[in-house]
């Protein structure tokens, strides 16, 4: 496997993205709460992550609302369902770590989505800033929860300018 990375900047600080035979597998802010090693991140590929720099852009920029992208994420069976279902909540809405644990059913609690929320390797693009607490609270975030609000703010003006 080749594993390669590149640092972009954003209006949330410099992201650290890693892919992994051409498929992203990591979105780091800086101080993430789960960021890996990165002497594991591979060696710098600025070329190599120019379509993913592009629909970050398009994102922040607010013309984008969903990636398209070929991912990689790394985790457990449970933190991969969880994942899942976090990339089907739509643009500019919430849900709450309870309502994820409803869906998931078999026992699952917020306790148990939240710890994989938390693992979520690809931050922005596998969108966890909009899974929040009990009555829309917010709750913590790998990246900060500044940076959560700045995503979900970011969401709801562009949102309303449609």
């Amino acid at each position: 496997m080749s594993t390669t990375h590149t640092v972009v900047g954003s209006p949330l600080g410099e992201l650290t993205l890693v892919a992994d035979d051409g498929r992203l597998s990591g979105v780091y802010f800086p101080h993430h709460w789960y960021r890996p090693d990165p002497a594991g991140f591979g060696p710098r590929d600025d070329a190599g992550f120019g379509e993913v720099s592009r629909q970050l852009g398009e994102y922040f920029a607010g013309e984008r609302e969903q990636f398209d992208l070929p991912l990689d994420p790394r985790g457990n069976d449970f933190q991969l369902l969880v994942w899942d279902l976090i990339g089907g909540i739509p643009y500019g809405q919430t849900t709450s770590y309870g309502e994820l644990a409803r869906q998931l059913g078999d026992g699952a609690t917020a306790k148990d989505v939240g710890q994989a929320v938390g693992r979520n390797p690809l931050s922005v693009i596998v969108p966890c800033h909009r899974v929040v607490g009990k009555d829309g609270q917010l709750t913590g975030y790998a990246g900060g929860l500044g940076r959560k609000r700045f995503l979900l703010d970011l969401e709801q003006r562009t949102d309303q300018l449609w």
